[in-house]
């Protein structure tokens, strides 16, 4: 009977994980960049045969590699990502793969993020443009030019967030390697003018949301169903 206590204690941890992911996901619907966490699961199995029992792992997040929709500003220093590939902003954590391309460039030429942290190039050097040029034309590699002179490139990166990642800020990830940049493909590109928003489906997620929080209170009954069933078969034993 202790068993099955365990057993459930352990789907509730995994239940609790789920929750907590399927929060944020919900809190940065409308965050800009922002790729879904999702959790997978394993079974994990103790003894065997007849003995056997099955318990669920805690879950490893992971980031799906579906893109959110495209939307158009009209913003010279707006830029989206077509295709499979991240940007690379420089922060106090190093550096940081965003798909956030919310851009502009300060007084002195630099590129940077919104939050003042320098936009790299594909060399992973910070992107130094002219202050006085006024906004940069941008190709579909990346590459910028003011008053038609090339002046630098967007830099443009294979990265693969893989299990158990480590977010910075709202819709960057921090690389536990040294990421590729992309050179010489056509399937990856930027759009000028434009910005990714998130991957999240709010009304999936909400219906996530109930489907979890309907099995947690339902194991949490079984829980407490099997604890009492336990007492009374102790106090039954005590007094025979």
């Amino acid at each position: 009977m202790q068993t099955g206590l365990y057993v459930a204690l352990s789907s509730q941890i995994a239940l609790e994980k789920r929750l907590d992911t399927i929060a944020d996901n919900m809190a940065n619907a409308n965050t800009v960049g922002f790729r879904a966490t999702g959790v997978k699961f394993e079974d994990l199995v103790s003894g065997s045969g007849d003995s056997a029992l099955s318990f669920v792992s805690p879950g490893d997040t992971f980031i799906p590699n579906s893109g959110g929709s495209i939307t158009e500003t009209g913003n010279p220093f707006d830029f989206a990502i077509q295709g499979d590939a991240w940007f690379a902003i420089e922060t106090p954590a190093g550096t940081v793969m965003t798909r956030d391309g919310r851009f502009t460039m300060r007084d002195t030429g630099e590129l940077v993020t919104l939050q003042g942290y320098p936009v790299l190039d594909a060399g992973g050097a910070p992107i130094q443009l002219d202050g006085q040029g006024g906004a940069p034309a941008a190709g579909q590699d990346g590459s910028l030019r003011q008053d038609g002179r090339l002046v630098g490139a967007i830099g443009l990166y294979q990265f693969q967030p893989g299990e158990t990642f480590v977010r910075y800020g709202n819709s960057g990830i921090v690389p536990k390697g040294r990421p590729e940049p992309i050179v010489d493909r056509q399937d990856v590109g930027v759009a000028q003018g434009f910005v990714e928003g998130s991957n999240v489906n709010p009304i999936r997620e909400m219906m996530r949301l109930i489907q979890v929080q309907r099995a947690f209170d339902q194991i949490t009954a079984l829980m407490r169903d099997g604890s009492n069933a336990l007492d009374q078969s102790v106090k039954t034993l005590g007094t025979s």
